[in-house]
């Protein structure tokens, strides 16, 4: 069974649980019908923002493992004593997204400053990509001006993307892996290495896991070989 988004009844030696940031969502749902079919294990995943699902992890002290979009939120987990155990699997870096032929005439970064734009940004509170995009604003220096023009914040790249696909938004930053296969709709404009804020996809075992030794195969099977030659079809570059 594929992952799904919903919490299940733990414990069970024949399922694992995964708290899976929203922007992974393509890759990890084809690994959890890869990983049932080879090891008999099912795979469920709850898809959220990743300080969100730190926050489930703890109130619910239970699960395997734990996938955020960057590795800021799994040293956060560490400290509080959630992961024992942890590989890079991919990166994530964000871009700068346009409805097609880009008809707001957007083309570098400093572009989000023109007044009158409608800007579309994660939530730094609720999502990674959020976070890292204040991070990207602050280090070019144009982080209060973008913000004049955001008209919508999203908890989710999955959200971010809608805003612009309804029109709402002329403009938003996000993962460049969450537009993967989306050419008939958007254009990806590329922000500079130098300006930009590129961050590692780690994923962790949980120490609450109740399938310790089950859990750590999973994690080691996102990172195969097999497994980053799922999220390179997904659009993803690999660590």
């Amino acid at each position: 069974m594929a992952c799904l988004l919903l919490y299940p009844q733990f414990g069970f030696a024949d399922t694992l649980f995964a708290y899976v940031g929203d922007g992974m969502k393509n890759p990890m749902d084809r690994i959890g019908i890869v990983f049932e079919e080879k090891y008999g294990i099912e795979v469920k995943c709850n898809y959220a923002g990743s300080p969100v699902l730190l926050k489930q992890i703890e109130q619910r002290r239970d699960g395997d493992c734990y996938m955020p979009g960057s590795i800021a939120y799994i040293n956060e987990a560490k400290k509080k004593g959630f992961v024992d155990y942890e590989k890079p699997v991919a990166y994530h870096t964000p871009a700068i997204a346009v409805f097609k032929e880009n008809p707001a005439k957007i083309g570098v970064l400093k572009d989000l400053t023109k007044p009158g734009l409608k800007i579309a940004l994660g939530d730094p509170k609720i999502c990674a990509i959020g976070r890292v995009t204040n991070i990207i604003l602050e280090k070019n220096e144009i982080h209060d001006e973008v913000w004049k023009n955001v008209v919508s914040t999203a908890k989710s790249p999955s959200d971010l993307a809608t805003y612009l696909y309804m029109r709402l938004a002329d403009v938003t930053i996000t993962w460049k892996s969450s537009l993967f296969g989306t050419a008939d709709k958007v254009d990806i404009i590329e922000i500079p290495e130098e300006q930009n804020c590129i961050k590692v996809i780690p994923i962790g075992r949980l120490t609450f896991s109740k399938n310790k030794e089950m859990a750590k195969k999973f994690v080691d099977f996102v990172v195969s070989d097999e497994g980053k030659k799922i999220f390179k079809e997904c659009g993803f570059v690999t660590y």
